[in-house]
């Protein structure tokens, strides 16, 4: 039989509740109907209730074989005014029934009463009110299951002042929840970013070594996982100088936070403590392992952690993936390239190599040592393992493989990779349109920006100042233009490499117009000009013969401290000839002198020529004994 509870006034007016029959009421609140003497029926009333007066309505159904007035109820009242009527029991339309009872004071709060509306997700968010009203009973005490059902409730709703509250009652009454239920409190203290309130309720449970335990263990964990590590280092150090015993797993968390501080020499102490307590927890000693031979690796001990790891073997320690990913990564970064490979083999054979990171890096050593074929190979055993093979790795191996062998090699690797059914991303298709660019196959070119424009990969910058250059050569400046206009509609943003290779573009056809525009849009878009930028605009006007405005440019970019290069030295000289400036061509040659930059056979012999055409003697003396030119045998 369904009973509904109405409630009103000072216990928070509550709402329409709905309990299941089977759900057991507080014997503090149980108050027999027999109890009361069963006063005449008045006429019908209008209101049910007053608005003052708290009243538990309960439906009972009409059964002719069960006196409703036999039916125990549990019933509660707040009025705040003793009522002058006797109590009375009113019928009401569908069979409910109304009682009037004592005040609240009257009644008495236990621990079965709030574990009641704990555990009754209508009722559960009042529970704690009750839990105050209820501690102001001299002989109340809470349990364990209280503080348990009470800690679950808050931590649901996140009412951190209220748990604080609890908190300080764990020591008020003496009483602590369970050992899981604390835990999790620490766990989600720590999560929810209530250091203070951690650190008070470690303090409260840490002479409670049964819970203490688990607590300290847990606060462990949680820093770790919020990357705190001094916090779990301290925490540990407090259990010491507290005699709170180091679990197993607490081991694997302090070493943990000592390998990510970067302390080897601790790392190997806390093992060795681990490893005289021969503790039989074979999955967690492998995790220990671990860190100890990846602490060792990233110390310079690559080959000490083997040995430890095939002193784990010997002992019957299954391995862990994350232990042969440490080891490869160890020699790999060393380039003992066999030693790597041999443990990838090993690792490959038990289905043990699992992380990205160490494909990569096997790949970089490969390349590194001049074992290309060998990188190649790494990405065929990741396609044999159906192991996504990423665009770093592909990118790294074409790279390689223009570095080393040309790039013809590097487009016959890229054409084996897509052989093999490998995606290339947005570094590997720019790379390779400049790679076909520079062997001179623009329509192979344009075919792969295409194709990468298709996939998905339009924000690139790189290829966009690839293709805008290569159009700019190639004469086509409205394709240019209309790539540039894409890249705008898009929202991607040209960057200083795309205004260059559009200066450069229109500094070719002596298209000033353009080339002062873009000029000012980079200007306006406060995109900071480098050098290329310069030699490209003060080429443009050089070649359009407006010898001012290339000194103008020239000593605009002195200001801003830019460097001189061969390209903007030799323009610079061919001007100040031209032009007559005798004595700024000395100093460009003096600056060029003490910068480094190096003459080309061109560069040298027109500004031999220009200082023997001013008939400076004394000059042309001094830059032949002192500049030399780098002759191009090419």
């Amino acid at each position: 039989m369904d009973k509904l509870y109405y409630i009103s006034n000072e216990v928070h007016q509550w709402r329409l509740l709905a309990l299941s029959t089977h759900s057991s009421l507080p014997k503090a609140m149980a108050i027999w109907s027999s109890d009361w003497p069963l006063p005449p029926l008045p006429p019908p009333r209008k209101t049910l209730f007053k608005t003052t007066s708290l009243f538990i309505s309960i439906s009972i159904s009409p059964t002719p074989s069960i006196n409703p007035f036999a039916t125990r109820k549990s019933i509660f009242t707040n009025s705040s005014k003793p009522s002058s009527s006797p109590p009375l029991l009113d019928n009401t339309p569908n069979g409910l029934q109304l009682i009037q009872i004592p005040p609240i004071s009257d009644l008495e709060f236990t621990t079965d009463f709030i574990h009641g509306l704990c555990q009754n997700s209508t009722t559960e968010s009042i529970a704690f009110d009750y839990y105050q009203k209820a501690k102001q009973q001299p002989q109340f005490k809470p349990l364990t299951q209280t503080m348990n059902l009470l800690i679950k409730t808050l931590l649901k709703s996140k009412q951190w002042s209220s748990i604080s509250t609890l908190v300080h009652d764990f020591k008020v009454f003496s009483v602590f929840p369970g050992r899981l239920t604390c835990s999790r409190l620490i766990t989600s203290c720590i999560a929810s970013r209530k250091f203070k309130l951690t650190e008070s309720l470690l303090s409260i449970v840490e002479a409670k070594e049964e819970i203490a335990v688990s607590a300290f263990s847990s606060a462990m964990r949680s820093y770790n996982k919020l990357h705190m590590y001094s916090s779990t280092v301290m925490i540990s150090k407090r259990m010491k100088s507290s005699g709170i015993a180091v679990t197993p797993r607490g081991y694997l968390y302090i070493m943990k936070a000592h390998h990510m501080l970067g302390n080897p020499q601790m790392v190997f102490s806390l093992f060795s403590e681990f490893e005289a307590k021969n503790w039989k927890f074979p999955e967690l000693t492998a995790k220990i392992y671990a860190i100890l031979c990846d602490s060792l690796g990233k110390s310079g001990k690559a080959s000490e952690a083997l040995r430890y790891f095939r002193d784990m073997l010997s002992k019957g320690i299954p391995p862990n993936h994350s232990l042969y990913a440490s080891l490869i990564s160890s020699f790999a970064v060393i380039r003992e390239a066999e030693v790597a490979e041999s443990l990838f083999q090993e690792a490959k054979k038990k289905a043990m190599v699992k992380d990205l990171a160490v494909f990569l890096k096997l790949v970089v050593m490969y390349l590194d040592v001049g074992l290309e074929e060998k990188a190649v190979g790494v990405v065929e055993a990741m396609v044999e393992m159906k192991i996504w093979v990423t665009d770093c790795i592909l990118c790294a191996i074409v790279n390689g493989y223009n570095r080393r062998r040309g790039l013809k090699a590097s487009v016959m690797v890229y054409e084996r990779f897509i052989s093999l059914g490998c995606e290339p991303g947005q570094v590997t298709y720019a790379s390779m349109i400049s790679i076909y660019w520079r062997l001179g196959l623009p329509l192979k070119a344009e075919a792969l920006f295409l194709e990468m424009m298709e996939k998905g990969f339009n924000r690139c910058l790189v290829a966009y100042s690839t293709m805008i250059s290569m159009y700019g050569k190639l004469g086509r400046a409205s394709d240019a233009m209309k790539l540039l206009a894409k890249m705008k509609e898009i929202g991607c943003k040209p960057n200083v490499w795309v205004y260059n290779a559009l200066l450069d573009m229109h500094g070719r056809l002596v298209n000033l117009r353009q080339v002062e525009k873009l000029w000012k849009e980079m200007k306006r878009r406060k995109i900071q000009a480098d050098k290329f930028s310069y030699t490209s605009i003060i080429g443009a006007y050089n070649k359009a013969g407006e010898f001012e405005e290339c000194i103008k440019y020239y000593h605009e970019f002195k200001m801003n401290g830019g460097k001189l290069d061969r390209a903007l030295c030799g323009i610079m000289a061919s001007v100040f000839s031209k032009t007559e400036r005798i004595d700024e061509l000395l100093k460009l040659l003096q600056e060029m002198k003490s910068e480094g930059v190096m003459f080309d056979e061109r560069l040298y012999k027109s500004a031999l020529n220009a200082l023997r055409d001013a008939a400076l003697h004394l000059q042309v003396e001094w830059f032949q004994k002192n500049v030399s030119f780098h002759k191009d045998e090419t």
